[in-house]
């Protein structure tokens, strides 16, 4: 079994405690970070918390057997609870959590891609959706100010077979996409970070009201709507180099295929095509597990878009298709990639004070509310976004997998 050297191990920690949490700030002395991960992320895991500590924070660990076949924990819930126990939220432990953190940090580690093969979608749909009250929590602490999250990747052999690669090459992507080699990769991600912010700068400099993406696997019109910005990771997810949005989802026409696979509730869906009329999803399809895919929609809200994402293949090194939606939102390679969230939109793409915002208002400006989804959606073929602005004049913003503006 491959596993990073302890130097490779100990940057990427700094990645993640140093950048990463706290809004690409790192943390600050006296932070509480919750900590998530699996067994087989152990190495890691033990390197953010060294970490962690190194820089005056506390940790409270959430710290998983592994979720294999046979020893699984959900997987046991989902085959012997009624549908009560599978329904079950205990709101005063998750609300206690959330409280008392500033930071909360995943490691995806998936020791079994397929732990859940099986089992039917409808039982699994709504095990996720039980923890749609904890989303809640987190996303009204983080639009106050006071609480980040961040995601990281570690690579296990489940991942890399999914992917057809092998252990050590999986993670010479992560390695390559995390600038692991670099003397200071914390100094080059926020190098790189800026370099972003640029682009993203000169999008919200352009009074854009709608996006035509035009390609052999596309045509698609995306309204981006009043009272938006766009946005970048900043240190959200690492890697991260998509810029985005949260557009309005009623303004969404038209029908998009995706080319690359996409894993929802421990089943991977391929093959999938959606076609949109008046913002609502009206016909979907998929070549592998479409059951999956229509239980997935037809949940409230999610037959509606609620993210458009680019990404520049110049900031991105990930060339190789990885099973995990981190890392295959953010490909590079030939063309960059597009991708969609059905479900529920970031409200932090609202230029203003987000807490002054009533729900009401929320849904007046077309943000799409679906807590218990939100669901990215992949494609890497080659497209042209052309952006009308509203004065009427056009202009390319998006050719061959760069930015053009």
């Amino acid at each position: 079994m491959f596993i990073p050297n302890d130097t490779l191990l100990k940057k990427y920690a700094q990645v993640m405690v140093l950048y990463a949490l706290n809004n690409g700030q790192g943390i600050k002395k006296g932070d509480t970070v919750f900590l998530v991960g699996q067994e087989c992320s152990k190495p890691l895991y033990l390197a953010i918390a060294g970490e962690i500590y190194a820089a005056g924070g506390n940790i409270i660990t959430y710290y998983q057997p592994d979720d294999i076949r046979g020893q699984s924990m959900p997987r046991l819930l989902l085959e012997t609870g009624s549908d009560e126990q599978i329904g079950f939220f205990a709101k005063p432990y998750w609300q206690g959590a959330v409280d008392a953190v500033d930071h909360i940090l995943f490691i995806i580690a998936e020791p079994d891609i397929h732990a859940f093969e099986g089992l039917p979608s409808s039982k699994i749909s709504r095990m996720n959706s039980a923890r749609a009250p904890y989303m809640a929590m987190r996303e009204k602490k983080e639009q106050a100010g006071k609480l980040s999250w961040t995601l990281c990747l570690y690579g296990t052999q489940s991942m890399a077979d999914e992917a057809g690669l092998l252990l050590e090459d999986y993670w010479e992507q992560i390695i390559e996409a995390c600038y692991l080699r670099d003397d200071n990769p914390v100094q080059k991600w926020r190098q790189v970070q800026q370099e972003i912010e640029t682009i993203k700068d000169k999008l919200d400099a352009l009074p854009i009201e709608k996006l035509f993406i035009k390609g052999e696997a596309v045509d698609l019109t995306i309204k981006i709507g009043d009272n938006r910005k766009w946005l970048s990771g900043g240190g959200k997810n690492i890697p991260s180099f998509e810029i985005f949005t949260s557009p309005d989802w009623r303004g969404t026409e038209g029908f998009i295929r995706f080319n690359q696979p996409l894993y929802y509730s421990g089943k991977r869906i391929a093959g999938v095509s959606l076609k949109f009329k008046a913002g609502v999803v009206v016909e979907s399809s998929a070549t592998e597990n479409e059951d999956a895919l229509k239980e997935m929609i037809a949940q409230e809200n999610a037959d509606k878009v609620g993210e458009f994402s680019l990404t520049d293949k110049r900031h991105s090194r990930i060339t190789k298709f990885m099973a995990t939606t981190l890392f295959d939102e953010n490909m590079g390679g030939e063309y960059g990639n597009t991708h969609i969230a059905l479900g529920n939109a970031y409200k932090d793409t609202y230029p203003g004070d987000m807490m002054k915002i009533s729900e009401e208002e929320w849904a007046a400006m077309g943000y799409n509310s679906c807590p218990k989804v939100h669901t990215d959606i992949i494609s890497t073929d080659n497209r042209t976004v052309t952006a009308l602005l509203k004065d009427g004049a056009e202009k390319i913003i998006y050719k061959d997998g760069e930015f053009v503006i």
